[in-house]
């Protein structure tokens, strides 16, 4: 079995093909069912997109601890696979700002899940990709919101100075918010901000209407003039600061698209939904796109950044290149630290047109997936995996996903997470 959610409306690039072949049971649960005050506490229906989520608890002055970027994120994905913000230094990922799932098993049972309730499959569901159980409800974590984000901007040079800067920010608990944008080996700007009720005059910045300039283009502006800003930015427009041009990937669609003329006259139209680029493609578009093109996120320790954005240098040599901090805790399931003890890490994302020479899309990304398994990082879920069944669960650590499975009979029922995302397994 799988949900019956059409393949093409997920927020990412590959297209399953067990939609296909499983039995498809419809879910459509896409409501904010309470949010508590006093428990600090909102919960949720699994295809709840980020989108709403701001609009309610931005309007009524709480917001979510990890915001992540895209508006048409949900809540299901972002719990099944995962998500991250420019918060997950403080929060960690997206799964550790929930305190309770609910989801029907498959005999049919209703369960719900907390650390101290079920707590094996509580911390099993996150990165699983709905092969435990169909999600019905969740129960996440909320923080009172201040109106503006006090964001600076600070170019960087050389990769050992930004490497050292960048550590240093997402070490700082003061940080609401730490941000890289790589845009070449050795240039890069960090951006860390704080929320605050109040904003300077003349340093507003609206950034998320329609006319304002893409958002990267705007910091590299920073870089170009060598000069460090401050400016003060709605919540909501920071949190969806990358929206609007799909992070940097909307320069591959419309590559006019940040013309001053174009973004008065048209911007309101952008961006495309990635749902309706994916309904529209041919397969011919498809399997062009994926041999010449790059849209992965891998997970490596924090100590290993300067020797991570070398090899994605070698290997892809794709820019910008977006660094988003975060401590991951040592907690069971698929994802944690080699160590007892939570560690940082970074989420390296690589967007856009390979420039390395002879790109071959299966080999440069297996020998990518072979660096970030070599220092204990992982890939995420929704991109293209290139790696062999050993290899995964060398990635991932799989004792309590496969004990689960064989304890709730799910073999028989929803397919092992690798046979759903693997294309070594899907073709």
């Amino acid at each position: 079995m799988c949900t019956g959610r059409p393949g093409w409306l997920t927020v990412s690039l590959r297209v399953g093909k067990y939609k296909k072949t499983h039995k498809n049971i419809m879910i459509n649960l896409m409501d904010i069912l309470e949010v508590d005050t006093k428990k600090q506490i909102v919960r949720v229906e699994p295809l709840v997109t980020m989108g709403q989520v701001t609009a309610l608890l931005t309007s009524i002055g709480w917001t979510l601890p990890v915001l992540p970027e895209l508006d048409d994120l949900t809540v299901g994905g972002l719990i099944m696979g995962t998500g991250i913000e420019s918060s997950s230094h403080k929060y960690g990922l997206f799964q550790h700002i929930c305190t309770a799932y609910e989801l029907v098993l498959a005999d049919g049972s209703f369960v719900r899940c907390t650390p101290s309730e079920n707590s094996d499959l509580f911390y099993a569901v996150p990165w699983s990709c709905g092969t435990l159980g169909f999600l019905v409800a969740a129960e996440i974590r909320i923080i009172p919101a201040k109106k503006y984000v006090k964001l600076r901007f600070e170019p960087v040079r050389g990769l050992e100075a930004i490497c050292e800067k960048f550590t240093r920010e997402s070490q700082r608990p003061e940080n609401h918010f730490v941000e890289g944008l790589l845009y070449s080996l050795d240039e890069a700007v960090i951006m860390t901000g704080v929320m605050t009720d109040e904003a300077e005059p003349g340093k507003l910045n609206s950034i998320g209407n329609y006319y304002k300039p893409w958002f990267f283009k705007h910091v590299e502006n920073y870089l170009k003039t060598n000069r460090e800003g401050l400016e003060y930015i709605p919540l909501r427009h920071y949190y969806h600061r990358h929206t609007r041009s799909i992070f940097w990937e909307l320069q591959d669609i419309i590559p006019f698209g940040n013309n001053p003329v174009f973004r008065y006259l048209f911007g309101w139209m952008v961006p495309p939904k990635i749902s309706l680029l994916k309904l529209t493609q041919g397969e011919t578009l498809r399997k062009l796109y994926e041999q010449h093109h790059v849209v992965q996120d891998m997970l490596v320790p924090m100590k290993c950044l300067s020797q991570a954005v070398h090899t994605f240098h070698n290997d892809i040599h794709v820019y910008p290149i977006w660094l988003c901090p975060f401590i991951l805790p040592s907690q069971p399931g698929l994802v944690h630290p080699k160590g007892d003890e939570a560690e940082l890490y970074v989420d390296i994302g690589a967007y856009g047109e390979p420039r390395v020479k002879h790109f071959e899309a299966r080999s440069c990304m297996r020998q990518l997936e072979k660096f970030v398994r070599s220092v204990h990082g992982f890939q995420m879920l929704y991109a293209d995996c290139y790696m062999s069944r050993e290899e995964f669960w060398e990635m991932f650590d799989g004792s309590l996903y496969h004990r689960l499975r064989e304890r709730l009979g799910c073999q028989d029922a929803f397919p092992e997470v690798y046979d759903k995302i693997c294309k070594a397994a899907r073709h």
